[in-house]
């Protein structure tokens, strides 16, 4: 199964690139597919890519279902 999660973009890099955090870890991901995103956004990230913005209210909520569920484990895979 495949499962777009949302991240914290703590850093912008260069070339599309930027860093984010889930529960610690931090990863770099592509932003090609996003504009405008900001130091700070959440987005929802798949196979490597952020696939979009989402509101921070939505992605705590979903995070923690996630977490509920015992899913967050699998980011740090």
């Amino acid at each position: 199964m495949c499962l777009a999660i949302p991240v914290q973009v703590t850093e912008l890099l260069d070339g599309d690139m930027a860093r984010v955090t889930l529960d610690g870890v931090k990863k770099e991901i592509s932003l090609a597919l996003v504009d405008d995103v900001k130091p700070g956004d959440y987005v929802i990230l798949h196979v490597g890519y952020a696939l979009n913005r989402i509101d921070p209210e939505e992605a705590e909520k979903t995070l923690a279902l996630l977490a509920e569920a015992g899913q967050l484990s699998e980011f740090s895979a």
